[in-house]
């Protein structure tokens, strides 16, 4: 018998044995083994994080003394429903309804009954003015549980041209927010959404900051002092546009549906890019914002739209100037022989006419068709002396059918036509009208007004073309320091003799003196060397597409040259304006005018006042 009690007690003696060893290997690997990680997962239960949204870069134009974009102080005002006493619930919310403008019932939709008892703070209202805020300060005692943070706000001070170029922000989507998880943004991140805020995003993101402090199991918090850890701004950006050549542009153009580009040749640095109809990037800071998004979606102008870089159209005339270079280099035609123009010419059972000149040219030589605009000389050497593969050749060199690579979002490549695709496509074979539609670029040659403004860049230049580009130089937005400087990068080149750009620039500079350009223009001021365009567009009765691309001085330094190229499209009343808005910006440029004085300068008063209307009446 005491055997077998002494068994038992030796066995529960070796059960406690047992129990105390696993519980003592427990604990050290909980304590020793795996503490950290312990410790880790202890702190984050223990710790609530709030984001201090990082301030988002300024954008500032090529001087770096004038500001496009900056940011101004907003708030947001949270609510922690758990310090919000039971009995006090609805007067609270009331209360802050009627402060914030909004419906009670919106604050309720926000805070549902199972998180009425967290200390979780909570958002319900964005972009809450300061003076807001003031009122809920001074009756914070009848609020109790409602707080606010301060969340820049985007202010643009530039607007109308300016907004395609700079574009706008909004929320991230769930669809960006899939792509872009991995590269330091969060559900409630603001992203650039076209434009320069969303080429350089990243540039301009900056790094949010963390409020971090200790609170208990319900979200309660215990310490009195956060551990802060400060927001990153973004990069301050500055641009190559010219403020003062943008304001110009943009009212040289007036309230005219086009598009013009004003360029540095020598560097691909864009001084000016207006596009019309534009609308104001602020829009999209308020409540409305997806109203007013689709208020623009339906206006059948397409305001959203960039002209400059994403509409296409036919080149027209300005094609010509590709065409000239294609026959001095392979010394197709010689340049002295004349062809004779009657106005009109009969080709593959169809009469051709002359747009420019129905009566006709009489015998007029290459440099006379180029400043006259001669279709018949242009049908007939590019039919019989080039061919659609030469002229094709020659307008890739010269950037057609590619990407002008401008550091924007999306931009359109335009279209040279071949008779492989023309079969593809058409299942047609490629016939010699379609090769003279091409060669005064019609037909179905399409390009963008900056692939344009790249055509007269080549010419200037002498033969290249340097990428074009809006970003001039990224700078710390604390020091101001520059930390990267965008450098010249050659997009398209050719090995032409000096001669013949020579001869091209000299070709230009005749039809400004005695051809096409003669008086929309003349101009004291600066030497303009230009070619004219006007497009053939369907759908439009008595009214084309016009073209104007030009650079100067036409004799000065390479790197004192500055290209223009607008178009004004078929669908306004004097459609014609392209030269004299033209006219207008070079002027204002070389003589450092405003677009007031140019106008008295040039003394086209009574013309610009005439013109403005008519383009007023065109969008009403």
């Amino acid at each position: 018998m005491a055997r077998s009690k002494s068994l038992v007690v030796f066995v529960f003696f070796l059960m406690v044995a047992s129990i105390i060893v696993i519980y003592t290997m427990r604990l050290f690997s909980m304590q020793v083994v795996h503490g950290e990680s312990y410790r880790r997962a202890s702190k984050v239960v223990s710790t609530r994080n709030t984001v201090i949204t990082a301030q988002r870069g300024e954008i500032y134009d090529r001087n770096n003394n004038s500001a496009m974009v900056i940011n101004t102080d907003s708030f947001a005002v949270e609510v922690i429903p758990g310090e919000i006493p039971r009995d006090y619930y609805d007067t609270v919310l009331a209360k802050l309804a009627e402060y914030l403008s909004v419906k009670k019932s919106d604050i309720d939709d926000l805070i549902p009954q199972n998180v009425r008892r967290s200390f979780n703070r909570i958002t319900v209202k964005t972009n809450v003015p300061f003076k807001t805020i003031s009122n809920i300060a001074e009756n914070i005692n009848d609020l109790p549980g409602v707080t606010w943070i301060s969340k820049p706000m985007r202010n643009y001070i530039e607007t109308g041209s300016f907004s395609h170029i700079l574009g706008y922000v909004g929320d991230i989507t769930r669809e960006e927010y899939a792509l872009m998880y991995n590269k330091g943004y969060s559900r409630a991140s603001v992203v650039g959404k076209t434009g320069i805020e969303r080429q350089y995003d990243a540039l301009l993101q900056g790094k949010d900051g963390v409020e971090q402090r200790t609170v208990d199991v319900r979200g309660r918090i215990l310490s009195e002092a956060p551990t802060i850890i400060p927001p990153t701004s973004g990069k301050k950006l500055v641009l190559t546009i010219d403020t003062d050549i943008q304001k110009l542009a943009e009212k040289a153009l007036g309230k005219r549906i086009g598009a013009m580009v004003v360029l540095k040749p020598s560097t691909g640095e864009i001084l000016a890019m207006v596009s019309y109809p534009y609308f104001d990037s602020n829009l999209f800071n308020n409540e409305n914002a997806a109203e007013e998004y689709s208020k623009l979606t339906q206006d059948e102008f397409n305001p959203l739209l960039n002209r400059a870089v994403n509409a296409q159209y036919p080149p027209a005339s300005t094609f010509k100037i590709v065409m000239t270079a294609a026959l001095l280099n392979e010394k197709a035609f010689p340049s002295y022989e004349k062809i004779e123009c009657k106005g009109e010419v009969e080709y593959g059972g169809r009469v051709y006419h002359c747009w420019v000149l129905k009566p006709g040219h009489g015998y007029v030589d290459l440099k006379n068709a180029l400043a006259k605009s001669c279709d018949i000389y242009y049908w007939q050497v590019g039919r019989e002396n080039l061919g659609i593969q030469k002229i094709a050749q020659y307008a890739k060199m010269f950037g057609y059918g590619a990407s002008a690579q401008v550091d924007l979002p999306s931009q359109s490549k335009g279209f040279i036509p071949s008779p492989e695709w023309k079969e593809r496509r058409y299942h047609e074979r490629w016939l010699g009208g379609d090769t003279m539609a091409v060669s005064i670029g019609q037909g179905y040659t399409t390009a963008t007004p900056l692939q344009v403004a790249n055509v007269m860049a080549m010419v200037a230049n002498e033969g290249k073309i340097y990428k074009p580009h809006l970003l001039k130089e990224v700078r710390d937005p604390v020091t101001d320091e520059v930390i990267q400087t965008v450098e010249p990068e050659v997009l398209h080149s050719t090995n032409f003799e000096p001669a013949l750009w020579k001869e091209l620039q000299d070709d230009l500079r005749w039809t400004v003196t005695n051809g096409s350009a003669k008086h929309s223009l003349f101009n004291k001021v600066v030497k303009i060397a230009a070619k004219t365009g006007t497009a053939e567009v369907t759908g439009y009765k008595d009214s084309w597409h016009s073209w104007l691309l030009a650079y100067a001085p036409y004799d000065g330094p390479i790197e004192d040259r500055i290209v223009v190229a607008t178009i004004v499209e078929a669908a306004n009343k004097y459609s014609w304006w392209a030269p004299y808005a033209t006219n207008i910006t070079m002027q204002g440029i070389f003589a450092g005018q405003t677009y007031e004085e140019s106008v008295e300068a040039l003394g086209w008063q009574y013309l610009v006042k005439q013109t403005d209307q008519a383009s007023n009446d065109s969008r009403e």
